[in-house]
């Protein structure tokens, strides 16, 4: 049984009550567990472009659907247009922790592409850190994953879809310095790379917290 299974199956014996807060005193925690049953609930949605394009030109939308799921009967449908080769789409919850504290932090997620391609048409995006998205620049360069890269300011991952055809796995770790926060913003979504429009589907996230 993989982690996520381990979670799940905590959560469908009571364990979902703990969702979103990080116990203190307990080495390791789900802060968090998302398969968007309940609808976007605390999610909110943003999306941003270079600045050659006005925002309000670049067409996105992000909604929960129950086209796709990966675990229950629905996820989040992340959507965009190509047409300015450019642009990054996303939703942000914030997950609670104990400030004080450094911990190693997993995060992981499936996302959905339509087919397996040669033609890399949209990178996954996954960010934590203390404060919400608000740029394309605030998501990881292309390829990085912070899971090799030791203590950073945020952790995060930015690398291809369409690798498979249905759902694929994406995950990082974390090292965070001491957080003087009590709140952390998880953020999943899309980033245009092929002058095409692309839906994915976004499921089964989970925030796992190793404290000290």
């Amino acid at each position: 049984m993989n982690r996520r299974d381990v979670l799940r199956a905590g959560a469908a014996a009571g364990v979902a009550g703990l969702a979103g807060c990080v116990v203190p005193g307990d080495d390791e925690e789900a802060a968090f567990t998302e398969s968007f049953e309940d609808g976007l609930g605390g999610w909110e949605t943003g999306a941003a472009i270079g600045p050659e394009v006005d925002l309000a030109e670049f067409d996105w939308a992000v909604d929960v659907s129950d086209a796709e799921a990966a675990a229950g009967d629905r996820s989040l449908r992340v959507w965009n247009e190509g047409s300015y080769d450019d642009g990054v789409t996303w939703a942000v919850h914030p997950v609670s922790v104990e400030p004080g504290e450094a911990y190693e932090i997993e995060v992981e997620g499936q996302f959905w592409s339509e087919s397996e391609s040669f033609n890399t048409i949209r990178h996954a995006l996954m960010r934590l850190g203390p404060e919400p998205p608000e740029v394309e620049e605030d998501f990881p360069q292309p390829g990085v994953n912070t899971s090799e890269l030791g203590e950073t300011p945020y952790g995060g991952l930015r690398e291809p879809l369409w690798l498979a055809d249905g759902w694929h796995d994406y995950e990082f770790e974390w090292t965070t310095p001491e957080l003087s926060t009590d709140t952390l913003y998880l953020a999943v979504g899309t980033a245009v790379i092929w002058e095409a429009d692309a839906t994915h589907y976004v499921d089964d996230l989970s925030v796992t917290v190793d404290g000290d």
